[in-house]
């Protein structure tokens, strides 16, 4: 009988002692964890903060609570004063355009964007139709102005980059260089192309752009959508 009470006593105490070993280790473990999630962290948010110096063509930060693009920017030096950054910026929720001024001391966030494939389907009256590349039915739209001048030059069934946002598809990302097909053209006249003109081309997708003198009706031709310029015959 005493026996068994002593083993069970010494029982209990043992396990007692593993246990308080096993919430050490997992406070301590816990810890570890806890400061490790707190450096990474404080390293992210280091990484993700943008001074006005980092402000160059292509960056998306966080302004006003809103997503915004830098379309132009310039360094500024002025005499005895602070060097500025002269911005032209885009909104990419709205498409608005506007000129902001940032200085030293001025951070901003960057913004944390996902990119997906979407395919455009068509416009009407000034708005612009897409779909998931994967899903017909999600269907989506946007207005010129969000897209931007670019949207002149989307032809339907093609595939562009569209920018989530809070898992949200909030605008598009129109590739630089497109290939298009001549619909509408005159021709040109011989003694006019020795001299290197330009005439006038109505394509595929509805925009009009001058074009060198020897590009005919049919041709396909590869267009600039940023200077919305001829580059060359595909």
């Amino acid at each position: 009988m005493q026996g068994s009470i002593f083993f069970t006593c010494f029982s209990g105490l043992k396990l007692h002692g593993l246990r308080s070993k096993i919430l050490a280790v997992t406070r301590a473990s816990f810890a570890l964890a806890k400061r490790a999630s707190s450096k990474r962290n404080t390293a992210e948010q280091k990484k993700q903060m943008l001074t006005h110096t980092d402000l160059k063509k292509g960056t998306q930060f966080i302004f006003e609570d809103s997503p915004f693009e830098i379309l132009e920017s310039q360094l500024m030096k002025m005499a005895q004063r602070r060097p500025v950054m002269q911005c032209k910026i885009k909104n990419l929720l709205n498409g608005s355009v506007q000129e902001r001024n940032f200085q030293q001391g001025d951070v901003f966030r960057e913004a944390d964007l996902e990119k997906i494939n979407i395919k455009f389907l068509y416009s009407t009256k000034g708005q612009y139709f897409f779909c998931k590349e994967n899903n017909p039915a999600d269907r989506f739209s946007f207005t010129e102005n969000q897209v931007g001048r670019s949207a002149k030059f989307l032809k339907p069934n093609s595939i562009v980059t569209g920018i989530v946002f809070n898992e949200k598809i909030i605008n598009i990302v129109s590739p630089i260089k497109v290939q298009l097909k001549v619909k509408e053209s005159a021709p040109g006249v011989k003694g006019d192309r020795a001299q290197g003109g330009t005439k006038e081309a109505i394509l595929e997708s509805g925009a009009s752009i001058q074009v060198p003198l020897f590009i005919e009706e049919g041709d396909i031709i590869e267009i600039n959508t940023e200077l919305e310029q001829y580059v060359k015959r595909a």
